[in-house]
């Protein structure tokens, strides 16, 4: 079994956030693969489903950001899975926009959610798929700027990159990372002109 996290910060005031661009990346996936019903419990909205012979559980902790391990430390307690089998969607502000990348371990980047997971579950062990929302270019506008909606610019990239990311996510779960980032440029490519 997977469990495949999605992190944002609950309620509709936060929902079109760049912080919630993982809540964004999960739900898409979901749908995609036909998960059963949200339903509420581990400390977050879950939902189960099958992805080409993988069982997966989506979450999406309903603690905030700042106590998602909170959530994702009990789904892992609770469903019996090790942290290689678990798998969090992120913002990342250190690629640019529409950029992904993968990483098992590592730093956290300041990423309070991540540093949460890290102490929740006891290690860094855990993978993870950064989604790039950019940098507002000053340390001092950070939270403003990943607490404010997407812009209509970015609403280009995004839904395309969602849903190509919800496409090659069997290749990710299959521990093939650069297969799974090939897949999604392909997807995302923009079509060749005559």
């Amino acid at each position: 079994m997977k469990l495949l996290v999605g992190l944002g910060n609950p309620g509709p005031e936060y929902a079109g956030n760049r912080h919630n661009v993982g809540f964004h990346a999960i739900d898409r996936i979901a749908e995609r693969w036909r998960f059963g019903p949200w339903k509420k419990r581990l400390g977050g909205m879950t939902a189960e489903g099958e992805v080409v012979g993988h069982r997966v559980v989506a979450l999406k902790p309903l603690t905030y950001m700042n106590d998602s391990g909170r959530s994702v430390g009990e789904a892992s307690r609770f469903l019996k899975i090790v942290p290689g089998e678990i798998f969090v969607v992120h913002d990342e502000l250190d690629l640019p926009p529409a950029k992904i990348r993968t990483k098992t371990g590592g730093g956290n980047g300041g990423h309070n959610g991540l540093r949460s997971i890290d102490a929740h579950l006891g290690t860094k062990d855990y993978r993870r798929l950064r989604i790039g929302i950019g940098h507002p270019g000053d340390k001092a506008l950070v939270s403003d700027y990943v607490l404010h909606d997407f812009g209509k610019g970015d609403r280009l990239w995004l839904a395309p990159l969602l849903d190509a990311i919800a496409e090659s996510l069997p290749t990710f779960l299959d521990a093939n990372e650069a297969g799974f980032l090939n897949k999604v440029a392909r997807l995302t490519a923009a079509p060749a002109k005559d």
